[in-house]
């Protein structure tokens, strides 16, 4: 019997965030983890007068790309992709990959010139609906330190709001970031400053993500001075990078150090010029995500945390950082820290105070 939950999150997907309409195009991109839901999804599609694509992918394919391409293969532009990418009109992605670390000892700098050779098909997608769903998996609840069963329970509990409500809540903060020129952030070790003047704070009430949660912007490149310290592992290409600090002058990182996977970090810092650069301020809103569970689309979600991302600036943010690099990382606010907009207390503890 299917779980009654698979049919709801399909028509979330399908009808809230990729907005299907009758005529159009729909590529759902998986992998075969997720045969009920991505079964729901091509039928729901279907009765929506709508022309589904299916893109189906296996694991330790991209172990087996990134290992074994030349130079020449990874710098070749994929001119079909970029075809099928301008003639469709929405993207579901659904993520159900059951080894998450598995171009951990790929050399980031393969998967940063493969990135930067795609950018025209991911900013092509970009402009058209699109949507990412983490399936719940035995992996993905094993890395949550979870079992299945709670861990679908965790998934779709922070799917299931209602996101108009939220929706209205959250576009307040936003407004108040439209108007703001500084932030501050106070936490434990952390004491990090940096202007979004004239940039544009986004709502992520479930439109692109699902689940969604968050206020997003970009700092103004040049601007952060002051060091941060992350309360979380932040997970990269599968690899766990932990205890890390970071010091910022001038908007650039000038210090990196980290407890775990040092090396790795530096190297992703120095990816290219746009990697020393902080890309994205993200605030969490959605508190029925409570936990760290080691997956960005929820992590950066949880009610009570900020995010920061070096790298590269989200274009409807007004953000103008590039890099190959977009590496989001959390300060957890809930048991001490505070951030203030030009002055302005607005977050204390985790809780919104504005």
């Amino acid at each position: 019997m299917q779980d009654l939950r698979i049919k709801k999150i399909a028509s979330l997907l399908v009808e809230h965030c990729a907005r299907v309409k009758q005529g159009e195009y729909v590529e759902i991109n998986s992998k075969p983890k997720a045969e009920p839901l991505i079964k729901e999804i091509y039928k729901q599609v279907i009765l929506k007068g709508a022309y589904p694509r299916l893109n189906l992918s296996l694991d330790g394919i991209g172990y087996i790309y990134y290992k074994y391409a030349t130079p020449k293969q990874l710098k070749k532009f994929p001119e079909i992709a970029y075809y099928e990418a301008k003639k469709t009109d929405a993207f579901i992605t659904v993520d159900a990959s059951e080894n998450l670390k598995e171009l951990s000892t790929i050399d980031p700098k393969k998967i940063a010139l493969r990135r930067k050779v795609i950018d025209p098909i991911s900013k092509e997608v970009l402009k058209k609906k699109w949507v990412i769903f983490a399936y719940p998996t035995a992996a993905r609840a094993q890395l949550a330190e979870m079992s299945l069963e709670e861990f679908e329970d965790f998934v779709y509990n922070a799917c299931f709001l209602d996101w108009e409500k939220e929706s209205k809540n959250w576009k307040k903060l936003a407004k108040l970031l439209n108007k703001t020129n500084k932030i501050r952030i106070l936490a434990d070790d952390t004491d990090i400053r940096f202007s979004i003047k004239g940039r544009n704070a986004v709502v992520d009430d479930a439109t692109y993500n699902m689940p969604g949660g968050e206020v997003f912007t970009a700092p103004l490149e040049k601007s952060t001075q002051g060091y941060v310290k992350f309360s979380f592992p932040a997970v990269y290409g599968g690899k766990e990078i932990n205890g890390v600090y970071l010091e910022f002058k001038n908007g650039k990182v000038v210090k990196a150090k980290a407890e775990k996977n040092q090396d790795y970090l530096q190297a992703l810092i120095n990816i290219d010029k746009g990697s020393k650069y902080l890309g994205e301020l993200g605030i969490g809103c959605n508190y029925r995500i409570k936990k760290f569970v080691k997956q960005i689309l929820f992590d950066e979600k949880i009610g009570g945390t900020i995010h920061l991302a070096l790298g590269n600036a989200y274009k409807e943010c007004k953000g103008t950082n590039k890099s190959a690099l977009h590496m989001d990382m959390i300060v957890d606010l809930r048991k001490s820290g505070e951030v203030y907009a030009d002055d302005r207390l607005i977050i204390k503890n985790g809780k919104f105070v504005f």
